[in-house]
Parts: C-alpha cells; structure tokens; sequence
C-alpha cells in the first residue's frame, strides 16, 4: 500500500477527525506533502499539539506491523533538510519523536539522539 498525506486524511476523517492531524508527511521517495497548515494546531501528540509541528514519514513498521526503522535514503534526506527548515523558522524549537509522549513505538529510531545537532 502507497500511503501519502491524502490517504493519512481520508484515515483521520474516519476518526472523526477534522483532517490530517501533522503538518508534513514524507512519502517513501522522499517527497514532502503539506498536510495540515503550521497555523493550524495539529492532532499529532496529544497534550503537545498546541506548541509542535507534528511531522510524519510512510513506514516505521513491516509488513506484519511490526516496529521497524525502514525509512528510505530519501526520506532520511528529506526529513533532515525539512528539519533544518523548521528549526530555522524555530531556532529554539527541539526535536522528538512521538514515542518519547505516549506509548507508542514511532517514529521506529530515536529522533532526539539522531537530530541532537540540529
């Protein structure tokens, strides 16, 4: 299954949800695709939406759901140079990963040592 910002659209509507809950999402090619507006507040980590930019790749998992960090060389590419980005526009913003907030596994590799130097 090919999952982009308008399939993570069509699952959140089905929660219930307004729309896409993070701000970008990097396809498997590396591709950014704006999801919800940066003036919008997002639904990607509760008790954090207000003050964070939530941002989200295809994949994570395998094929039985399974954590695993499969990110592609262009997503790891594109992730990095649209981190820098943010961190431009945010210069005292910090990075995490979703699973440092809730129980979750993703995003599969630890963000915070990863991108300590940003």
């Amino acid at each position: 299954m090919k999952v982009d910002a308008k399939l993570v659209d069509e699952w959140h509507k089905a929660r219930g949800w307004s729309g896409i809950g993070y701000h970008f999402f990097i396809k498997r090619d590396g591709q950014i695709e704006l999801g919800r507006p940066m003036e919008k507040i997002g639904a990607h980590c509760k008790g954090f939406n207000k003050s964070s930019i939530g941002v989200c790749y295809a994949g994570g998992v395998d094929a039985d759901m399974i954590e695993e960090d499969n990110r592609s060389s262009e997503q790891i590419a594109s992730l990095l140079m649209l981190l820098r980005f943010l961190k431009n526009l945010f210069p005292i913003a910090t990075i995490h990963g979703h699973n440092e907030f809730s129980e979750k596994f993703c995003p599969s590799f630890d963000a915070k040592k990863e991108y300590a130097t940003l």
